[in-house]
């Protein structure tokens, strides 16, 4: 079944702006939180600080990233730099899951050794973390629709805002009842919620990574689709993988009838025009003649059948 792979797409130099502003905000905002979170000895407010730091971490990589990935194709990435977009996503996976690893051991030791807390103060830097962490969501949400990069800072900073949210109710509760243990685990909470949000999206830029087809590609209904073309006897030796984000390649050999192989020209434009039906924008076709086929071949990958079973 054909799939539609299209995105919004948003204007590189406005979508910079907005990873600039975001950038700045959230770098203010940290030094304000770690400040505050000292004065007022709130583990929480620190855990937020450090969430908003690894944010502004991921913004710069993410800017970058952008940056890179506009480069056109050379001698040494004949595929382009489009890529890099998905490593800077790796890394910003990467280090939401250290960064909720460390906030658990700290709300731990909290628990054990107890610190007292200045309520009001984590409510207003709170409330403070929560307008930027919302102007910064607003600022990725229109841009993380085509790309898996801003997607997670889309997810940080919406993590982000909810965990400000959480330490505003921390800190009211602070002030109002005085119970410190709130305090780390509201921390624990949040760090909680950080790493159900990164081990769920992070095997997106992994699949792509490794070559994986594309998650909403059922590749045998590609091969299915091609082996109906007229003249065409077979298709294996299959290879799909995602070359970008939102480009996906295939190569293969396609075996032709005695018809297909004098149509050859006609036949491959049959079998690309169907290609692009599944979003596949770039293919590498082999062409075999159905008297000299490869033997015993594997629907994917490069191999035989009969290695396998030997």
């Amino acid at each position: 079944m054909p799939h539609d792979h299209g995105n919004a797409h948003m204007d590189p130099e406005s979508g910079d702006r907005r990873v600039s502003i975001a950038i700045w905000a959230n770098a203010l905002l940290t030094v304000a939180q770690i400040v505050g979170g000292i004065l007022s000895g709130s583990l929480a407010l620190i855990a937020d600080a450090l969430h908003n730091f690894s944010d502004m971490a991921s913004l710069v990589i993410a800017f970058v990233a952008r940056k890179i990935a506009r480069r056109p194709a050379d001698e040494r990435m004949t595929f382009g730099y489009g890529r890099i977009e998905i490593v800077a996503a790796l890394i910003n996976y990467t280090t939401l899951i250290l960064v909720g690893v460390y906030l658990i051991y700290e709300g731990a030791m909290r628990f054990i050794e107890p610190t007292e807390v200045t309520g009001w103060m984590v409510v207003i830097l709170g409330a403070v973390a929560l307008a930027v962490d919302s102007l910064t969501a607003w600022l990725t949400w229109s841009m993380q629709k085509g790309s898996v990069n801003i997607r997670a800072l889309f997810l940080h900073n919406l993590s982000d805002a909810l965990a400000s949210v959480a330490v505003i109710v921390g800190g009211t509760l602070i002030i109002l009842y005085d119970v410190t243990w709130v305090d780390p685990a509201i921390t624990i909470g949040i760090a909680l919620y950080i790493l159900y949000l990164a081990l769920t999206e992070i095997g997106g830029p992994i699949r792509t990574l490794m070559l994986g087809s594309p998650p909403d590609m059922d590749c045998m209904d590609v091969i299915d689709a091609m082996r109906r073309i007229e003249g065409v006897a077979d298709v294996h030796h299959v290879h799909v993988w995602q070359m970008q984000e939102r480009e996906a390649a295939l190569d293969c050999h396609v075996v032709l009838d005695e018809e297909g192989w004098e149509r050859i020209e006609a036949t491959k434009a049959t079998l690309k025009n169907e290609l692009k039906d599944f979003g596949i924008t770039h293919s590498s076709l082999e062409f075999e003649h159905i008297d000299h086929a490869h033997q015993e071949a594997q629907t994917f990958g490069h191999g035989d059948t009969e290695k396998i079973s030997s």
